[in-house]
């Protein structure tokens, strides 16, 4: 206890230096806590992008690339799905409902969606969040698109401003669908999923643009008008994938099953869970180096405190000589420099873990409106207090360092003056 006091007394009178090895301390701590905060909170949205869906079936493909462009819209099927097996699969017993999506457009570098109303009735995020609207209405034209926040954003739609959607995944795009413009009927609220970057038309539509195209170019002198194409039939005869959802979830096995040895056309359905985790596993090393930064921020706050110690030393021989010639022990040094040290991470662990959570009520609103990131403001987790006790106890034994240094130094050594 006397140790302690003569700690925070000697810190007083080196107040200013004090504080700026805490704050030095604490700001390493805020950004090692934070990148944890952030790191949870993108694994959770990351898992979070699709919910309620039991599985997504598409052409025979691997399952983190079915996942990655059926739902992230990245990359390419190796094939389609005939529109019979989608129909197939949605009639078996065990399904509730399905999504049909088709992919292959896009709008200035967009992905385009073709799907059917369901989409908006049965794509779930963030546990059981669904689509809402922030203007307009869902397409009830076959020229009527539904546009992501990130879309409307960018280009600066609103309702009733037309697009037009080009051939092929480019952000520029030399091909286009300008004989069969698109009006924006809705623009969605903002999800933090690719949905945001998404232009979203129906089934019919992605056939309503073909209709007078073959191999990936428009058939010359064969042109038909928007209103001719009302009139058509645009069935679609392929897809490129499917959300499934079933009437029970003891059954997804079953049904999975069914699907992968399903005899028409080689098929592969995937559990977006068990998906998202593997894919997760292939880009956690991100995190992982972000973690090691931080780690190393904090371990560089902890050698500046050690090294603003060191260079008092010579300025308080006299002070330690005092205290052993008063009857203090070598022990009572040593034990004084390490408890200054001591204090001086706990102050910037309590200090950095107070600005952590100040900055977190007061920017996680905005976080969440511009990048969709969910952090949630809830108590330090048992790694976190771990963690915090951990940089309790090495700024404590980092002092240790300089502590022993003081111990060794002789009474004569200290009450000599130098010239």
């Amino acid at each position: 206890m006397i140790v302690l006091r003569l700690a925070l007394q000697s810190l007083s009178a080196r107040w200013l230096t004090a504080l700026l090895s805490v704050l030095a301390i604490a700001f390493s701590v805020m950004l090692l806590l934070g990148v944890e905060k952030v790191r949870n909170g993108a694994r959770q949205s990351f898992a979070d992008t699709i919910s309620g869906t039991d599985l997504i079936v598409g052409a025979r493909s691997g399952g983190v690339q079915l996942l990655l462009y059926s739902v992230f819209r990245i990359g390419n099927a190796t094939n389609n799905m005939t529109w019979q097996s989608a129909r197939e699969i949605a009639a078996l017993p065990e399904v509730a409902w399905t999504v049909p999506m088709s992919l292959g457009d896009s709008h200035r570098g967009f992905r385009v969606l073709g799907t059917t109303a369901g989409f908006f009735t049965h794509y779930r995020f963030r546990g059981d969040q669904k689509l809402v609207l922030s203007a307009g209405a869902e397409f009830s034209d076959v020229f009527e698109a539904v546009i992501g926040a990130d879309v409307a954003a960018a280009l600066g739609y609103e309702i009733g401003d037309s697009i037009v959607i080009g051939h092929g995944l480019g952000s520029v795009s030399f091909i286009d669908h300008g004989d069969k413009p698109f009006r924006v009927a809705g623009i969605l609220q903002k999800t933090g999923t690719p949905v945001d970057r998404a232009v979203i038309v129906g089934l019919e539509a992605i056939e309503a643009i073909h209709v007078d195209w073959q191999q990936g170019a428009p058939v010359p002198g064969q042109g038909v008008s928007a209103e001719d194409v009302r009139k058509m039939n645009l069935t679609p005869q392929s897809v490129t994938a499917m959300l499934v959802g079933l009437k029970s979830r003891l059954a997804v096995f079953r049904v999975q099953r069914a699907v992968n040895e399903y005899a028409a056309e080689p098929l592969s359905a995937i559990l977006p869970g068990a998906a998202l985790q593997e894919l997760w596993g292939l880009v956690g090393i991100a995190e992982t180096a972000l973690a090691v930064v931080s780690a190393m921020v904090v371990v560089t706050a902890i050698l500046g405190m050690v090294t603003m110690i060191l260079t008092t030393l010579n300025e308080r021989r006299r002070e330690m000589a005092i205290l052993r010639s008063v009857g203090a022990r070598p022990a009572t040094v040593l034990g004084l420099l390490a408890t200054e040290a001591g204090v001086l991470t706990l102050a910037g662990a309590v200090l950095g873990t107070g600005l952590l959570y100040a900055v977190l009520a007061t920017a996680r609103p905005l976080i969440d409106r511009a990048y969709g990131l969910s952090l949630p403001l809830t108590a330090p987790t048992s790694f976190e207090l771990t963690t915090l006790s951990g940089i309790v106890v090495a700024g404590f034994v980092a002092g240790l360092g300089p502590a022993f240094l003081a111990y060794r130094r002789s009474l004569a050594d200290g009450m000599t003056v130098r010239v």
